[in-house]
């Protein structure tokens, strides 16, 4: 078994315990009203788009998200929240940097041996959900649903969902697909970008990710025999009959969202190994990006 295989098996347990440890956290993480920019890096950053989402969605207070290096700092916020599985990546350290003393902030991390832990004013780590493998499974849905529970927006429902994607096979003829394509609304958009990138990185996958009422806009045009559009969440009405009339393979997310990813990223996995690939060393990729001045 892959580092990353034994890793996303395990997150009902990482999910179970940072629900419960949640409310322990409540003071490092952004309070009803203050306005918020969460932040990260691939996988970090999608994450950071389906928390916004979702804390704004809960009445919470404006939020939102930003690639580490895209952050905009002509506007002000009460707080900036990272997510960094690493705690070294450049772009995160530097942005934490530049905000010290101006704007508080805090950091999720899975590493508390590292320069992250004194850039930020508040750190939340989960060491526990710290992986081996470079492609990141389970530390990321942990941070996400370390937020969802803080919002009062998780439940046990999501933890046996997880055990569901785990357990039940994928859709017949998926892993033979040549393209995949995942879809969102709301929150699960940063959800099906994360999808998407999981199979680029660990299997080489053609994937692309979209908000799924924008899918019509051009992107249903390259659907077909031997393609995948997989939901990640609630369709609009009508799209799923819309992408079997092209004959691609139409994957419908009965699960939570969260546990949908999970089958997404069993997917990865089994495309890379049927064909030939290592998932735990992904093409041109390391576990952080560390720049040289």
């Amino acid at each position: 078994m892959s580092h990353v295989e034994d890793e996303l098996t395990s997150q009902p347990e990482c999910w179970t315990r940072v629900a419960a440890d949640a409310a322990g956290h409540g003071g490092a993480l952004p309070a009803p009203r203050e306005r918020v920019a969460i932040v990260g890096c691939g996988t970090s950053y999608f994450m950071a788009q389906a928390a916004a989402a979702l804390r704004e969605g809960a009445g919470q207070g404006e939020t939102d998200a930003f690639a580490a290096s895209e952050f905009p700092h002509g506007r002000s916020y009460d707080r900036v929240l990272a997510l960094t599985r690493s705690g070294t990546t450049t772009e995160v350290l530097d942005l934490l940097g530049r905000l010290k003393g101006r704007t508080r902030t805090t950091a999720v991390t899975a590493d508390p041996g590292t320069p992250v832990m004194s850039a930020a004013d508040d750190v939340v780590v989960l060491d526990y959900a710290d992986e081996r493998s470079v492609v990141q499974t389970r530390f990321a849905t942990t941070a996400l649903t370390l937020l969802r529970a803080h919002l009062g927006l998780h439940s046990d429902a999501v933890v046996a969902d997880a055990r569901t994607a785990l357990s039940q096979p994928l859709p017949e003829g998926l892993v033979d697909c040549a393209q995949f394509t995942f879809l969102g609304r709301g929150w699960t958009v940063g959800l099906a970008n994360e999808a998407g990138l999981k199979m680029r990185e660990a299997s080489l996958s053609w994937t692309e990710a979209y908000p799924a009422t924008e899918y019509r806009h051009g992107p249903i045009s390259i659907t077909t025999q031997g393609t995948a559009t997989w939901m990640l969440g609630r369709a609009p009405e009508g799209l799923a009959d819309q992408v079997r009339a092209t004959g691609g393979l139409w994957v419908d997310g009965g699960l939570d969202p969260l546990a949908e990813l999970v089958r997404a990223q069993r997917l990865a996995v089994a495309v890379a190994a049927a064909r030939g690939l290592d998932p735990d060393q992904p093409r041109h990729l390391t576990r952080s990006v560390i720049l040289t001045p």
